[in-house]
């Protein structure tokens, strides 16, 4: 079979438009509505998604109060454990990620609730490791300042070390349950982790079994030099910020290469997924026509304002809506990958902070495209064949009308193409990317004693 691309669906409440709840076939109340989650999960996995995909934060977006009481992203939804719990409930085979942040989370306690959802889910959970540096979650969380980049990376790597090795507290076979032995576990299938390092002390073991997938799939988006080598130790699959084809395959290649010379592992192991939001409609024209229309619903100052998010939380209020970026813009503490994307866009185009901030809090600095179902179906291809992907996370502008009309049009187009499945490989996740199950570190250890 000709290699197939790999699609996550990404779940913001109403879209990921930043006008999407002013659309009218936009679900208004989609923050708090279960129904809603439910027939968007339910229609992703009828489509065969490789997985859902909620962002979170966590605090109300730090904003001017004219920009955020017009926009519902970041302002009051989910907390999106709870929320993959539900749904795994409603859902067999599609994946089930969440974002959690590696800076204000215990190591034990992310591991608990991950494992948990993987075993409720039967082997679907998976986690999308971010880091923080916003005022708001500083506040939140009793802080004097925000780590700097370099700290937060190194913090995030130690994270994930503990975090899997706490996953792997119990053999795969440790609770034999045997109720004529009066035996329960296996003794010496409990592993205490005993971890001391810079950041983290944790003794373990974790009071749950193993997940069903070993680990479950571990996501990042980090495109800075240390979020590189983040993602090409651990990551098994990226949402990577790109919006062309050249900067996308560069990206592709030298994380892709990383893996193999620095950490011996299999490029194949990982899945990189450009972030895609899309307008499909009968026709071009039409999805022009619908384009515009959610463009015209973005305020200026909430275009600004996301804007600013994107480049590090910079404060653009005393430079004109219709005059370029200031040059030189000050250096960020933020996502790298998205400061230097949207800056190269301004220079290269010449665009003023209007256009810019229309531009960006459309796609939020993700790609976009619109189109009928051959043209979006295309440029996919386009991509997908000359390795500037492993297939897409498709961000749908509103919600629930451009998810359902995406699942209608462009995944029959692209399995007609051969380039997208028909069915699911199996019921876990990492069956579905073609990821292998990681075997326990003391099973590995047992072996190499064997030998």
């Amino acid at each position: 079979m000709p290699k197939q691309m790999s699609l996550a669906a990404y779940f913001n409440p109403t879209g990921h438009h930043v006008a999407s709840w002013r659309h009218p076939r936009a679900q208004k109340d989609a923050n708090v509505s279960i129904r809603h989650y439910v027939e968007m999960a339910q229609a992703a996995e009828r489509a065969k998604f490789d997985m859902l995909f909620l962002a979170d934060g966590s605090a109300v977006r730090e904003a001017h109060m004219d920009a955020i009481s017009r926009s519902v992203q970041f302002v009051a939804h989910f907390e999106p454990m709870t929320l993959l719990s539900a749904l795994s409930m409603v859902t067999k085979n599609i994946g089930l990620t969440a974002t959690v942040n590696t800076t204000y989370e215990e190591p034990y306690n992310l591991a608990r609730k991950f494992a948990s959802l993987d075993i409720i889910s039967g082997g679907r959970a998976g986690w999308n490791l971010v880091t923080s540096s916003s005022k708001g979650d500083i506040g939140n969380f009793g802080r004097d300042r925000a780590l700097n980049h370099q700290e937060r990376y190194g913090r995030a790597r130690e994270f994930v070390q503990v975090v899997r090795g706490l996953w792997d507290s119990w053999d795969d076979d440790a609770f034999v349950r045997d109720v004529e032995a009066g035996l329960y576990f296996h003794p010496e299938s409990m592993h205490y982790l005993n971890h001391t390092g810079q950041h983290f002390k944790s003794r373990g073991p974790l009071n749950v079994p193993r997940p069903i997938q070993g680990y479950p799939v571990q996501v990042q988006a980090g495109a800075s030099d240390e979020g590189r080598d983040l993602a090409a130790e651990f990551a098994e699959a990226i949402f990577s910020p790109h919006l062309n084809i050249p900067e996308a395959k560069a990206y592709y290649d030298d994380v892709k290469g990383r893996m193999q010379t620095k950490f011996n592992r299999n490029p194949d192991h990982l899945k990189i997924l450009p972030g895609l939001s899309v307008v499909v409609a009968e026709s071009d024209d039409k999805a022009a026509e619908d384009f515009e229309l959610l463009q015209s619903l973005i305020h200026p100052i909430v275009g600004r304002e996301i804007l600013a998010t994107m480049l590090g939380n910079m404060d653009l209020s005393p430079y004109p809506l219709d005059e370029p970026l200031p040059d030189p813009l000050p250096p960020t503490n933020g996502s790298k990958g998205h400061y230097e994307s949207i800056v190269s866009m301004a220079r290269r185009e010449n665009l003023t902070i209007r256009q810019l901030g229309a531009r960006c809090a459309g796609a939020r600095g993700k790609n976009s495209i619109h189109g009928s179902p051959k043209k979006v179906a295309d440029y996919m291809e386009e991509w997908f064949v000359n390795k500037a992907c492993d297939g897409f996370c498709v961000l749908p502008p509103y919600m629930p009308g451009q998810h359902i009309d995406f699942c209608n049009m462009v995944i029959p187009e692209l399995q007609k193409r051969g380039i997208f499945r028909t069915e699911y490989a199996g019921p876990t996740l990492r069956e579905n990317l073609g990821i292998p199950r990681p075997e326990s570190r003391y099973k590995k250890q047992q072996q190499q004693a064997a030998e």
